[in-house]
């Protein structure tokens, strides 16, 4: 696994503990309005800074985001998070808060899933490998 890999399986660990403890609730720095989908979120490169010192291009998240979006002020907001090929600002517009929040987390376990899948499948080869390596030993302990 890529240190890339393990950084973003951290973050979407994060992101989710962060959705499912109510992290995307009302938020006290601006009550007025729903907290944003990643851009309120602690893993945002630029949390809790209006002046956004952090271009997006930096962000972890952006190879997920559609090449069409990447110059967009939150390209974050445009990752497709089902087969429909609806995005967080897709529900932002035409959705309840519930309903993005279901998507979100749907998507956050499918790419934890998808993540876990290629840690183990890198992970086998080196394990089988020295599982080889060993058997080659003992054999040849056996003869000595």
């Amino acid at each position: 696994m890529r240190k890339d890999d393990a950084e973003i399986l951290k973050i979407f660990e994060f992101e989710l503990k962060f959705l499912e403890d109510g992290g995307y609730g009302r938020s006290p720095r601006a009550p007025w309005r729903a907290s944003y989908v990643f851009e309120d979120s602690p893993t945002c490169i630029n949390f809790d800074d209006s002046t956004r010192p952090h271009p997006c291009s930096e962000c972890s998240l952006m190879e997920f985001v559609p090449l069409q979006f990447r110059r967009e002020a939150a390209p974050c907001r445009f990752i497709p998070l089902n087969d429909a090929g609806q995005t967080v600002d897709n529900l932002y517009t035409s959705g309840e808060q519930i309903e993005l929040e279901e998507a979100l987390a749907c998507w956050l376990r499918k790419q934890i899933e998808q993540m876990a899948k290629r840690k183990a499948n890198a992970n086998a080869p080196a394990s089988e490998a020295r599982k080889s390596q060993i058997a080659e030993t003992l054999r040849v302990d056996h003869l000595l």
